[in-house]
């Protein structure tokens, strides 16, 4: 299968790298972005010239259809305009989520796909973590009855908060998605998976409450290398990016990638990056708008009823589905790279079981609990094998409900369907 892959940064070196360690299946055959440097690092997966290199979309777009499937992997806002180009050239997408910066252009991408019999995957990684795909076969095997509720939450980790929504890309809302879909349109989309159903009735409420300005120490300069007096005691110092949050970097820091790049970096220049770039601010001087907290109660089509609560202040997933024959019940702890577990408990006879989960073999956050290498690994067969998918965008129903939710939420949470 070849592909193409549009915007080269983090996401796109990631799953770039995944496909290249796997020469029998893929073959990279073009790359596109604006950085000389990204690009570079991936036309370097390869013999020199094998990967024709691009310095924009248009000029990818101009090329013509080059690959089998498109990877996009551009910033949230440019996703839309990329894919409906993309979709006039006939390519099938691998496209990073959200799929559209509103719901509205979600379900144009959905139009045009199914008019043309293009395929769009979102990168909705988690369920091909061997974690959920254990969830999932579970579910299927019935031994839980007929599903009732579910009930999921997401612990975004304080500093992950502060590097990704805080100082980072998704921290405005007028320049990405709103945070319920830029974080957990992964778990929105899983709830709709599980209860295989689409949503009926979303109600939301959450809030920006801790990182404002009205929360910053006595003295907090605008910056943590000024001088912070608080700096000792705060969990956001950008100095930890010197010691033990190196691995953020990785998605951010020139000269930060692959898996050891951030740890061989010396101070002196991860010092002048947190002086210099946005992720030496404090957090309670920035220019975010998007919560910090948020809770979703749904209501599917089958009726079956569902809770999703996001938090900067925890870590983690968590996940638990009740059905009329029994309940299960576990978390993935990707982050910390913990065990994965997961439990049953049987209704009929009390007892608890122990589900087996296969343990990813990865690199903790970026590889998302196995689901990067997972999806890649599944790319053929999700669009030229037995498990194909049909025209149009994969995963609709979670975008609907992540976007449904934000608008009951700046509603005051309004019921919304």
């Amino acid at each position: 299968m070849r592909i193409a892959i549009l915007g080269c940064g983090s996401r796109g070196r990631t799953y770039g790298r995944i496909a290249a360690s796997m020469p029998e299946r893929y073959e990279i055959v073009a790359v596109a972005d604006l950085a000389a440097a990204k690009t570079a690092t991936l036309a370097g997966l390869s013999d020199p010239g094998k990967i024709r290199v691009f310095d924009s979309d248009k000029s990818l777009f101009a090329a013509g259809k080059l690959a089998d499937v498109l990877l996009i992997a551009t910033q949230d806002a440019d996703h839309f305009g990329h894919a409906m180009d993309a979709m006039d050239l006939g390519y099938d997408l691998m496209l990073e989520k959200p799929a559209a910066e509103t719901l509205e252009r979600c379900e144009e991408l959905d139009r045009k796909a199914r008019e043309t019999g293009c395929r769009i995957l979102p990168c909705f990684v988690l369920r091909y973590t061997p974690f959920y795909q254990a969830v999932r076969r579970f579910i299927d095997s019935g031994r839980l009855g007929r599903i009732m509720t579910i009930r999921a939450s997401e612990g975004v980790d304080a500093f992950h908060q502060a590097h990704s929504y805080v100082r980072g890309h998704w921290a405005n809302s007028d320049k990405a998605s709103p945070m319920i879909v830029a974080k957990c349109s992964h778990d929105t989309d899983l709830l709709c998976w599980f209860a295989n159903s689409t949503p009926k009735s979303i109600t939301s409420h959450g809030r920006l409450d801790w990182f404002k300005k009205e929360n910053a120490p006595a003295g907090a300069p605008m910056r943590c290398t000024d001088g912070c007096p608080a700096a000792a005691d705060c969990i956001y110092d950008a100095h930890h990016y010197l010691k033990e949050k190196r691995n953020f970097l990785r998605m951010v820091m020139p000269g930060a990638e692959g898996k050891t790049g951030a740890y061989e970096l010396p101070e002196e220049p991860i010092l002048e990056f947190i002086k210099t770039s946005p992720w030496g601010r404090c957090v309670y001087h920035c220019d975010n708008n998007v919560v910090d907290h948020q809770i979703v109660a749904c209501e599917m089509e089958n009726g079956v009823t569902a809770t999703l609560t996001m938090t900067a202040f925890d870590c983690d997933r968590t996940i638990e589905i009740h059905g009329t024959l029994g309940s299960l019940r576990g978390g993935e702890p990707y982050q910390r790279g913990g065990a994965h577990e997961l439990w049953f408990y049987d209704h009929r006879d009390g007892k608890v079981e122990a589900i087996a989960v296969e343990q990813p073999q990865d690199d903790g956050y970026s590889s998302h609990g196995g689901g990067d290498f997972g999806i890649v690994d599944a790319l053929d067969r999700l669009f030229a094998g037995p498990d194909a998918l049909s025209p149009g965008l994969d995963g609709l129903a979670g975008h609907r409900l992540a976007y449904r939710s934000e608008e009951s939420r700046l509603a005051g949470g309004a019921p919304k369907s």
